[in-house]
């Protein structure tokens, strides 16, 4: 097993329509303004068509990650939104929105990356456990912020 490599997944269930759900998680310029632990977003040009950006996260950890993202896939008909990462963290990342309930939604997040910030890296073994719990703390975070987000619009 490489303990640099991590698989995340998180479910969203969300009191707004899927369609409002899926506008506010293309807007990635907004995140800082809903989700805390997303501190800056800057757009770049992408000259291949897509969306492209650079993210700076952190969480409770004393540390920022940077991360570039590249738009990979937008399908709002399937709710999916997909970017490549690369930077202290390189992979990939996908959102899926669908309407749940009455009027509600579920957001499903999926991520797959390996660590390339050098000392992360060296953490790997010791911090694995510590690296998962930051990444649930910012994930519920991401949530609760989204919900007040939607229920404000």
């Amino acid at each position: 097993m490489d303990r640099n490599h991590y698989r995340f997944r998180s479910l969203w269930t969300l009191p707004a329509p899927a369609p409002a759900v899926y506008r506010a998680l293309e807007r990635v310029e907004d995140y800082p303004r809903w989700w805390p632990q997303v501190k800056e977003v800057t757009r770049l040009a992408d000259t291949a068509g897509g969306g492209a950006g650079i993210l700076r996260i952190r969480s409770v950890l004393p540390f920022s990650l940077v991360t570039t993202v590249r738009e990979t896939r937008r399908d709002p008909a399937a709710g999916i939104l997909e970017v490549a990462l690369s930077g202290d963290i390189d992979g990939w990342a996908r959102w899926t929105v669908t309407p749940q309930g009455s009027g509600g939604t579920l957001a499903r997040y999926a991520q797959e990356v390996d660590v390339r910030r050098p000392l992360l890296r060296r953490l790997a073994r010791p911090g694995r456990p510590v690296f998962r719990a930051n990444h649930a703390l910012m994930m519920r975070a991401g949530r609760r912020g989204l919900a007040a987000h939607l229920q404000a619009v």
